[in-house]
């Protein structure tokens, strides 16, 4: 081989091992050690369910409904609204709730989700406190199912999986990436942690919380406050929350970017987790399903320069050179129009663009020193 050939065959490993070549090596380690147990807690601890809400006036009854329709005990379970300086009436609408168990935790200046969170912990009473986004539905047993898994005292935290509802019943791009991500969860899980929760719906030990930062992502800071204790965090399959896409291709994209700069400033200022002296395994983890993932487009976009640079001279490359061609044509298609995007394989093909390209813009945001503390939830 020549070493443009090298070259491309190392910049394609480096960005197929997130996704493909780190879940196999999952599974190799599953299979020479084992799985971890997964416990079931027979009792009811208390727990307080917090949803946190910034002028959420037209969603956030249904929201409630919802959570009281839970078939926790409901002597065991409170539930507490963390209102982010709502300035329309969604404190008025959450009073209305107050003689069926639902207190309110108003705060006046707006400083984010994680900071409502925290605010809402400090008033928190339970053992186990549930997390919830607005736009976030859950079955009757969602809560009872996710609190179980704390029989294992190794655990933590505890992940739903994410269901993803399109408005005409089809599989979703999204959807099908979402299911990606929730099988690798199952996987780190059985090795040792996940190393990120789905922010819309999870569970913690109150006493991992106590030291909660009002300015980092909590779907990453819940695992690292358990790993830091000794503890885990864990997917649990039977947990599901359920929530629509996005309609809006470009208001898809802002929370994709949104979601990469806040993940990427959360690990920088946790730098520690990376360690592989302190924490190898959870490193390993972190930085195979994190680090090199923010670190495709640029390994794609390599394998792209070096390939057309070999096309006169290797027909390895000139083949390979094609079908990138191919590939980024069809995505242009499904993003740029929405007859060719309900082909599944062309509006995949357009999604995984659209997230790369995400990547991107993030970067560039953390190079300029841009941070998003403040959120402003999706549509759906």
């Amino acid at each position: 081989m020549s070493k443009l050939e090298i070259t491309f065959a190392v910049l394609v490993f480096l960005g197929a091992y997130s996704y493909l070549i780190y879940p196999l090596i999952l599974c190799a380690l599953l299979v020479f050690f084992g799985r971890r147990p997964h416990g079931d807690l027979e009792d009811t601890p208390s727990v307080t369910f917090i949803i946190a809400a910034h002028n959420e006036e037209a969603s956030i009854r249904e929201k409630i409904e919802n959570t009281l329709a839970l078939d926790y005990p409901k002597d065991r379970l409170e539930i507490v609204v963390a209102s982010d300086g709502s300035t329309d009436g969604t404190d008025e609408i959450v009073g209305e709730y107050v003689d069926r168990g639902v207190r309110l935790v108003r705060v006046e200046e707006r400083k984010g989700k994680e900071n409502a969170q925290r605010q809402a912990i400090e008033a928190a009473s339970g053992e186990v406190l549930v997390f919830s986004d607005i736009s976030t539905r859950l079955d009757p047993d969602g809560v009872t199912k996710i609190v179980r898994r704390f029989a294992d005292r190794s655990v933590g935290c505890v992940s739903s999986e994410d269901r993803v509802v399109g408005a005409d019943g089809k599989v979703e791009s999204e959807g099908v990436y979402i299911r990606y991500e929730m099988m690798l969860r199952r996987l780190e899980s059985e090795v040792f942690s996940v190393v990120g929760l789905s922010g819309s719906f999870f569970a913690a030990r109150a006493e991992i919380c106590r030291n909660w930062a009002p300015n980092i992502p909590s779907d990453f800071n819940t695992v690292a406050l358990a790993v830091r204790a000794g503890l885990r965090g864990i997917s649990d399959p039977d947990a599901i929350g359920t929530y629509g896409v996005v309609k809006e291709q470009s208001r898809e994209f802002k929370r994709k970017v949104r979601t990469v700069l806040r993940g990427m400033a959360a690990l920088f200022a946790n730098r520690d987790l990376i360690d592989p002296f302190r924490r190898p395994l959870f490193a390993f983890m972190m930085l195979s399903h994190k680090v090199l993932r923010w670190l495709v487009p640029f390994f794609l976009l390599a394998a792209f320069v070096v390939s057309a640079a070999g096309v006169p001279s290797s027909r390895f490359l000139a083949l390979f050179f094609a079908v990138q061609v191919l590939g980024y044509v069809a995505a242009a298609g499904g993003i740029l129009s929405e007859g060719l995007n309900k082909i599944l394989p062309i509006r995949m093909a357009a999604f995984f663009v659209l997230v790369n390209a995400a990547i991107v813009v993030a970067w560039i945001d953390l190079i300029m020193g841009r941070r998003m503390v403040t959120w402003q939830p999706s549509k759906r």
